[in-house]
């Protein structure tokens, strides 16, 4: 047979597109269209019911961007049309952009109810099936004009903030009519669609592509493309047989959910996504109706409140599918966060409120974290996982990866304790799938567990901007569920699919230890500095708001524990979690409105504190609160408010501005007097050095600024040894061109470590505090049109050189860094992430090492070599890199803090403005000191006029670690403690409390009981292995 293949694809590809899908509709009849543009912000319904419209015509354009527009569509169905299938279809001026990405819309009655969502591949709405003839049309359209900010890629765009995006309108409409549908087209078009995706994918040898082929041939030979209606029922014809062709018995099997990723902030604010929300849990509530099979699959737990509370008919309607099995709530979290940079108690709490949301509102016990979209995973996640009563984990981001590619897709999980959890990656490498037959054949193709594991998941609809599944998707799975040729296509819920996987394959699955770096959007560590920064302290001030309130409770009973507020607050930055708020990478919109939101936020958790400590009792003085879970003995800083309440003669040293510093002791979790007796035993002294440096020396550092205001020396007395790379310098900060291939916000590309200037150059060194308490070095650089400014401070007492540092950021597309030579032969850096810490090579000895030349950490990140180390600290930042450094006698190891960077896209303008962070340079820091100091930076002491308070609890062990104090949120008055194992290794202690406690029981993280907490006369016993996450639930006497 001659080989026509193409012609006979070419044949079918122009009929398809000219003749066969225009006729999908028999009819239309236009509709009368009038419009109320919304002055401002969006409105609800009832406010859009008594608006006065306009009389409104097609081809008029219309919506500025952000704005919204209420059309009301009017009409009756023909009487000619009685017995036909009747639809509404609108466009209101779609573009060539994908749903979620532009104008979309709802559609109400007239009595305010909302129907579903339109959106470029989902523009009905049913009115009549079948039709009587004169039925009335009177809905209304609530219309976003939300503009495209990507459309011209990752260049500059004033779109992402109304406040910039201009008025000039978007949009034209286009069309909102009446339609008849004709079912036999629109079958035959689908079946088309099904056989020739199928058909492309199969080899060219196959028998069965040419089966397919030849059908299609004589479909097209039976159809009268000039009557595609009255010849199509002889073209599915055509295709039956083909189409009932059964697939084989060892086809991959496709657990096949419904989905729609929607972003709960990105290309659009967070007020957007309340909208996006209820447009696609609409669309799933209306689909539902006419495919009983439909399970949708849906995540966040703020996005169902969001809906619950501004929805509250599409609320009832998900409430009756979750019922009725046609709707899974999953995930487990509140939001889909960022995996990386949350704390530990924050990332608890996603589940916590997460888990608690479904199982209260819905009756569900989410038992998977669905995270498809996150930009890498902590080691952490596994253990928290399991104690929060998950089984299984999701995501496909790694499909990703720059370089490496992962070698399994269905494995066991392991984090930093040995956890293990049940993981999939789809192969299908998406979870916005169409079920198109590219999609699925790649899923098995791609699939690395085959030949054990026989069945993978394929989330599938319209995603990020939100949209969901179609019936057009629906009618393929129906296609796909037995098809010759292709994976079998069976739609249920996730956790079908993870039961029936784990028990096929969870007794030979391989196991992944360690986290899930993402080799791509290493950048999210960094960018929108503010955002992270407001993000951190607001975590920190939620553990001290918790911690005091917990102690007020306690010590005078009538002070009412804030369960509301402090649940509210930590929603909001469990919100701001979202994993493209945290990481940076949304509009300037969304990160001008998170900055107002972390303000509020700090200002009511002041509040809150304020109150708590006000409780504490009867005054003693001026006190030092410490929320850290270590005793500390530091040089603090008191305004002149504080200072004023010192009494007469204590020992102070004055800053200026009537600023003083005064040394303060302070118990773990309590307060400690502050009344400036207690003196150091290691005062602080500077002098002048040769060469016109600066020597700052406090007994335990010797540290040496030169005349660049570079750190030239730094000696550690205690050990006896330079911390430094001989002639180099630290605190170096350098700039880099910053330019990646594509995603601004999102990426650094090695290739920026080609080229980059050290800012050496200085306007000012100055010895601006000289001890006993404190000594510092004021340090101005001006370059390009930025300025820093700098305090290194040594403080009596302290092992650490801390850097105050305050920069006027106003470059173009730069990277900058602050590198810390360190004479130090380290292997590998240890990063702290939630709970614990994590290793990675220094060298780049494999591709997968070379990968992570950007790593994320929390509050330090400490090398070390056998005997020694040093800790980085910070208050703010997450991006560092780690290299090694060869010298002439020996080998060092150079660590850079990423303080900054300048993209623009998709905000114009981040990162410009004033920047004021700290870091810290911690020689002799063990694991257990970087810890420890790294929670004291985090958490500074708070001056307050209240009692002395003793430690509320205690370990008395440097290694276990309290991370958070709180009240029982069943408002018991019980009190939760959890705590971890913080060094790496095992740990034998007890947990104390300064209130009598009569009963103490270990619980899950959602403060379940799990059992008995074993006690002796001296508090409860803690037997911890390395990293072990305890929770504990103290009952008060």
């Amino acid at each position: 047979m001659h080989d026509d293949r193409t012609l006979v694809e070419g044949r079918l590809e122009r009929a398809l597109h000219q003749f066969i899908r225009p006729a999908r509709y028999a009819a239309r009849a236009p509709l009368a269209v009038s419009v109320w543009h919304v002055p401002g912000e969006p409105v609800p319904v009832a406010e859009a019911l008594k608006a006065a419209y306009a009389p409104f015509s097609a081809g008029t354009e219309w919506g500025s961007p952000w704005s919204t527009s209420w059309f009301r569509l009017e009409g009756a169905v023909p009487r000619e049309w009685a017995g036909r299938r009747v639809e509404m279809v609108v466009d209101p001026g779609f573009t060539g952009q994908g749903p979620g990405f532009q104008a979309e819309g709802m559609l109400y009655d007239r009595l305010g109810v909302p129907l579903k969502g339109v959106h470029p591949r989902n523009r009905h709405l049913p009115v009549a099936d079948p039709a009587e003839g004169g039925e009335p049309v009177d809905v209304l359209l609530e219309a976003a004009a939300n503009p495209a900010v990507l459309e011209h890629g990752f260049e500059p765009t004033a779109l992402g903030d109304v406040l910039t995006a201009g008025d000039r309108p978007l949009y034209r409409f286009t069309s909102a009519d009446l339609a008849v549908l004709d079912e036999e087209v629109w079958h035959l078009e689908l079946d088309i669609e099904v056989l020739s995706e199928l058909m492309a994918e199969l080899p060219a040898d196959r028998s069965r592509r040419h089966e397919i082929l030849r059908a299609l041939e004589s479909m097209l030979d039976a159809l009268d493309l000039h009557d595609v209606s009255g010849t199509a029922v002889a073209g599915r014809a055509a295709l039956a047989g083909v189409l009932a062709r059964p697939a084989s018995a060892s086809a991959h099997r496709i657990s096949a959910a419904a989905h729609a990723h929607i972003d709960s902030a990105w290309l659009w604010p967070l007020r957007e996504t309340v909208r996006k929300a209820s447009r696609t849990f609409a669309n799933v509530t209306a689909l539902a109706e006419d495919y009983p099979e439909l399970v949708f699959a849906c995540s966040q737990a703020q996005q169902y409140a969001w809906v619950k509370e501004h929805q509250p008919h599409i609320w009832q309607r998900i409430r009756q599918a979750v019922a009725a099995g046609r709707w899974a709530p999953v995930g487990s979290m509140w939001v889909e966060s960022d995996a990386n940079m949350p704390g530990g108690e924050a990332l608890a709490r996603q589940l916590v409120h997460g888990k608690r949301f479904f199982r209260e509102e819905l009756g569900v016990e989410t038992e998977e974290i669905w995270l498809p979209d996150s930009f890498g995973y902590t080691a952490a996640f596994p253990q928290l996982a399991r104690l929060a009563g998950v089984r299984w984990f999701l995501t496909q981001k790694l499909s990703w990866n720059q370089h490496n590619k992962m070698p399994h897709h269905t494995f066991w999980w392991e984090g930093i304790d040995g956890t293990r959890v049940f993981t999939h990656f789809p192969p299908v490498d998406t979870y916005n799938s169409q079920l198109h037959g590219r999609e699925l054949a790649h899923a098995e193709r791609n699939f690395a567990d085959k030949g054990r594991a026989t069945r993978s998941l394929v989330p599938f609809g319209w995603g990020d901007g939100g949209g969901g599944p179609t019936r057009e998707m629906l009618e393929k799975a129906r296609r796909l569920r037995d098809l010759e040729g292709s994976p079998r296509v069976e739609i249920e819920k996730p956790s079908a699919f993870f039961a029936a996987a784990e028990e096929e394959y969870g007794q030979q699955a391989p196991v992944w230890s360690g986290e899930l770096y993402l080799e791509l959007h290493r950048a999210t560590y960094t960018t929108q500095a503010k955002t992270k920064q407001g993000n951190r302290r607001s975590e920190h001030l939620l553990r001290e708001a918790e911690l005091w309130s917990t102690a007020a409770a306690l010590r005078s009973p009538g002070h009412r524990y804030p369960h509301e507020r402090l649940d509210r607050l930590w929603k909001t930055v469990l919100l701001h979690q979202f994993h493209d708020i945290l990481p940076g990478s949304s509009i300037a919109w969304v990160h001008r409105e998170a900055g107002d939101t972390y303000e509020e936020v700090r200002a009511e958790l002041a509040d809150v504190v304020a109150a708590a400590v006000a409780a504490l009792g009867a005054p003693d003085g001026l006190v030092a609160l410490n929320a850290s879970p270590y005793g500390r003995e530091q040089v603090v800083e008191l305004d002149a408010e504080a200072a004023g309440v010192l009494p007469s003669g204590a020992r102070t040293q004055e800053l200026g501005e009537g600023r003083v510093a005064v040394f303060a002791h302070s118990p773990a979790l309590g307060a400690g007097l502050l009344d400036g007796a207690a003196r150091p035993e290691h005062p602080v002294a500077a002098e002048t050095a040769s060469g016109d440096g600066i020597v700052l020396d406090n007994g335990l550092l010797r540290v040496t600024v030169d005349r660049d205001g570079l750190v030239a020396r730094v000696r550690d007395l205690v050990a006896g040894r330079e911390v430094l790379v001989p002639g180099a310098r630290a605190n170096l900060l350098q700039l880099h061109p910053d330019h990646p291939n594509q995603w601004d916000a999102w990426d650094i590309d090695g290739h920026y470590r080609r080229t980059r200037t050290d800012l050496t150059g200085a306007q000012e060194v100055t010895l601006v505090e000289d001890g006993p308490l404190r000594a510092a070095v004021r340090v101005v650089r001006v370059f390009g049109r930025s300025t820093v400014v700098q305090e290194l401070r040594l403080a009596a007492g302290s092992r650490q050189l801390d850097i105050e540092t305050e920069v006027d950021w106003q470059e173009s597309e730069k990277v900058l860094k602050a590198a810390f030579p360190l004479d130090v032969h380290a292997e590998r850096s240890t990063s702290e992430i939630q709970f614990g810490h994590v290793h990675r090579p220094t060298h780049d000895n494999t591709g997968w090492d070379a990968a992570r030349f950007e790593i994320c950490a929390h509050r330090w990140l400490r090398v070390a070599e056998p005997g020694y180390g040093v800790a980085l600290l910070n208050d703010s930042t997450y991006g560092h890199d780690v290299t090694r450094t060869p010298h002439p006698t020996g080998l060092g190891t150079t660590v850079r803090l990423t303080l900054l960077r300048a993209p623009h896209s998709p905000d114009p303008d981040t990162d410009l403005g004033t920047h004021r962070f700290r870091y810290s340079l911690a020689p002799g820091a063990e694991v257990t000191d970087a810890v420890r100091e790294g929670l004291a930076l985090n958490l500074p002491l708070r001056a307050a006029v209240a009692p002395a308070v003793p430690s509320l609890v205690r370990t008395g062990h440097p290694a276990v670690t309290v991370e958070s104090v709180k009240q029982a949120d069943d408002r018991s008055g019980d009190v939760i403690v959890r705590l971890y194992e913080s060094a790496g290794g095992r740990a034998r202690t007890r947990l104390t409390s300064s209130f009598p406690a009569v009963r103490a029981q270990i619980t899950d993280l959602l403060e379940r009981p799990l059992h008995e907490a074993v006690t002796d006369e001296d508090g409860v016993v803690l037997e911890l292995r390395p990293f072990q996450i305890l929770t504990v639930r103290l009952t008060p006497a």
